[in-house]
């Protein structure tokens, strides 16, 4: 499928956008730049851009129902009020934060943190947790980098993908214990041939959204292109990227039917960087059927 994709207007790329987020109450999409340990908030109604500037690296973020945003960052999590501009520990990281860090996260329909981490060099200890307000539970161990986190409409199945491996599981969920059971492999994809350019390889399983009907959208990272997969895991879509490195998407817009979608440019050689200006920026596209509204934190 070929889109006209469009950057938002007068925000210079990131190192590594990740997390975009519609938020409904406010009708803004809010995101963040990883190592560039910023957060973004862009009005798509006057294109107004606001950014805060942080001392560690945000993974991602989660809306509240207080109008805060919890933030899981590097030296832990943290809640952060856009309208002051203040941010307070609310726990520590449950992990040494000298080698791993937090990195894709979300609410569950019930008002739970999900949140994984990534290990700095490239060891699977890192892991997929779920916070309830008071503590981190370790739910799935032996990652290294943990992403693609979203559910099914009916909340019944949580996807969730380990990028190096190539490959996106799902898992039934307990609606009111959060307990995980019957792991299975959701979707796999071939690994990069080392041999062969990288405009042969397809990707790996980056962030995910999931819409209406159930399907998972899902940024492959180097593969230039965003999929969309059914509930069974089979492909329905794939629409071609002006950038090599998308990173998640996201379905926003008043009627949930703009599809945003974060990048990367960072350590990525010249000569592709040059072929890709938009690297690094927040793409966006209409598409024909609508997300599902983000879930939020009691707060």
């Amino acid at each position: 499928m070929s889109v006209e994709w469009v950057a938002l207007p007068g925000v210079e790329p990131d190192h590594l956008g990740e997390s975009p987020l519609w938020h409904p109450g406010e009708g803004v999409l809010y995101w963040v730049d990883i190592p560039g340990r910023r957060l973004h908030r862009f009005d798509p109604r006057d294109q107004g851009h606001r950014l805060w500037h942080f001392d560690a690296e945000p993974g991602c973020i989660v809306p509240c129902t207080d109008g805060t945003l919890l933030m899981p960052c590097r030296d832990g999590l943290w809640r952060f009020d856009p309208a002051k501009g203040r941010r307070d520990l609310v726990c520590p990281p449950p992990y040494d934060p000298a080698g791993e860090r937090f990195n894709d996260g979300k609410a569950d329909p019930q008002g739970r943190l999900w949140v994984g981490t990534i290990h700095d060099h490239k060891q699977p200890r890192a892991a997929l947790y779920r916070w309830d307000g008071d503590a981190f539970e370790r739910v799935v161990d032996g990652a290294t980098t943990s992403n693609g986190i979203a559910w099914s409409p009916d909340g019944r199945t949580l996807y969730w993908s380990d990028t190096p491996r190539h490959e996106v599981f799902a898992f039934d969920v307990d609606a009111a214990t959060g307990a995980l059971d019957r792991r299975r492999s959701f979707a796999r994809f071939e690994p990069r041939d080392p041999a062969r350019p990288i405009e042969h390889y397809g990707g790996r399983p980056d962030g995910a959204a999931v819409d209406v009907e159930g399907a998972y959208w899902v940024a492959m990272f180097e593969g230039a292109r965003i999929l969309r997969l059914s509930p069974t895991g089979d492909v329905l879509c794939e629409i071609a990227l002006p950038v090599r490195c998308p990173t998640m998407p996201c379905l926003g817009g008043p009627d949930l039917r703009t599809l945003y979608v974060t990048s990367a440019r960072a350590h990525r050689p010249p000569q592709e960087l040059s072929a890709t200006p938009l690297a690094g920026c927040v793409l966006q596209f209409r598409v024909d059927v609508p997300g599902l509204p983000v879930n939020f934190m009691q707060g």
